[in-house]
C-alpha cells in the first residue's frame, strides 16, 4: 500500500518544479481555499480569482515554505488570505460586512465543512471556543473575515494596539492550545 506524500513534502517537489505536486496541491487544497478566499471577498468569482492567483504564488514562492515554522495547509490559507486581500484592494471594494457590531461572523459554509471535516479542524473549533470571547473576535475578524488589525481596531471601535494585543493574545493561546 502506498502511502500519499505530505503536503509539505509536496510543497517541496512545487519547489523543484514538479507541476504534478502543484496539481496535487490543488486537488488536496482547492475546496478549503476556495472557501478561505470566498469568506473574505463574499463573491465566488472574485474568489476564483484570488485562488488562481494564490497557485500562482504558491508555484513561484513553494521553496519558502519552512515546515518548522508551520504546517503547510495553514501556509496555503496565508497565501490565499493575502491574495484575497489583495484582489478587493486592486477592485477598490470594501469587504462586505453584515452585521458592523460584529455578531455573528459570516464564513463560507464549504470552508466550515472542509474544516470540520479534519480532527486538525475540531481541534482548531475546540481551542478557539476556549478562548476569551475579545481574543476570539479579533482573531476571527483578522483570519477569518480578512480584515486588517486596523479594520478590526475600526469595526469594534477600539485602539488599535488593544486589538493587537487580544489578537497576539488569542494567538499564543491557540498555538498552546493545538500543540
Amino acid at each position: 500500500m502506498r502511502t500519499e506524500p505530505t503536503l509539505a513534502t509536496l510543497l517541496v517537489s512545487v519547489a523543484g518544479g514538479d507541476r504534478g505536486a502543484l496539481r496535487s496541491v490543488y486537488d488536496r487544497q482547492s475546496v478549503r481555499l476556495f472557501g478561505v478566499a470566498n469568506a473574505i471577498l463574499r463573491d465566488r468569482d472574485a474568489a476564483a480569482d484570488a485562488l488562481q492567483d494564490a497557485f500562482l504564488r504558491v508555484s513561484e514562492r513553494a521553496g519558502q515554505f519552512d515546515a518548522s515554522r508551520g504546517e503547510a495547509s495553514a501556509w496555503l490559507a496565508g497565501i490565499v488570505r493575502h491574495a484575497a486581500l489583495d484582489l478587493a484592494r486592486k477592485r477598490g471594494r470594501e469587504l462586505p460586512s453584515d452585521d458592523p457590531a460584529l455578531g455573528d461572523i459570516p464564513v463560507a459554509p464549504e470552508a466550515l465543512e472542509a474544516v470540520a471535516a479534519t480532527a486538525e479542524g475540531r481541534r482548531l473549533r475546540d481551542c478557539l471556543a476556549a478562548l476569551d470571547e475579545k481574543n476570539r473576535r479579533g482573531i476571527l475578524l483578522a483570519f477569518v473575515h480578512g480584515l486588517s488589525h486596523a479594520q478590526v481596531a475600526a469595526r469594534l471601535e477600539l485602539p488599535l494596539g488593544t486589538v493587537k494585543a487580544w489578537i497576539r493574545r488569542g494567538l499564543l493561546q491557540l498555538r498552546e492550545c493545538l500543540a
